[in-house]
């Protein structure tokens, strides 16, 4: 396994829309595996493929303290929303950045598994939040796009101050 670079905002590449996967081979196999340890080490709770600037319909994600219960999602689409939910939500392509952002409280969707089956479930708080986030960047979207025009500014300085401290 190897860990990837991860864009960081406002990587323009980030922007980009995801292409669905039309078949799980070996080298999709490697990308999961990789982008898992990518997230496990950034650390994070999920990633998405276009974060790695791999522009295909994945996900990974595991929210378990463990850091043992990996969910994979190929292809997923979000079938039903409930609720309204407003947490603190952070992003590796958006360092040290944690904002409240409003998503639905419980969701239910269908995607393909590592193993390329089709599958639905549901998800509430914290898993669904985190789905909900991961899809947005398969779409282009960031969590910083929920916010006014002028704290996305202000990210983007102190982001690019950042860079410019670490060069």
């Amino acid at each position: 396994m190897a860990t990837l670079p991860i864009l960081h905002y406002p990587d323009p590449r980030l922007r980009n829309k995801a292409l669905p996967v039309e078949r799980i081979e070996a080298d999709l196999l490697t990308l999961l595996d990789d982008m898992l340890q990518t997230m496990y080490e950034a650390p994070g709770i999920g990633l998405a493929a276009p974060q790695v600037n791999v522009a295909k319909r994945v996900i990974v994600i595991d929210i378990s303290k463990e850091r043992n219960q990996p969910l994979y999602l190929v292809n997923p689409e979000i079938l039903e929303r409930r609720g309204e939910s407003r947490m603190e939500e952070g992003c590796l392509s958006v360092p040290y950045i944690y904002e409240p952002v409003e998503r639905a409280e419980w969701i239910r969707l269908r995607a393909l598994g590592r193993d390329g089956f089709a599958f639905e479930m549901e998800a509430e708080g914290l898993l669904a939040v985190c789905i909900q986030h991961e899809i947005d960047h398969l779409e282009g979207k960031l969590f910083v796009d929920y916010l006014s025009e002028i704290k996305r500014s202000r990210i983007r300085k102190k982001l690019e101050k950042f860079r410019c401290k670490t060069l």
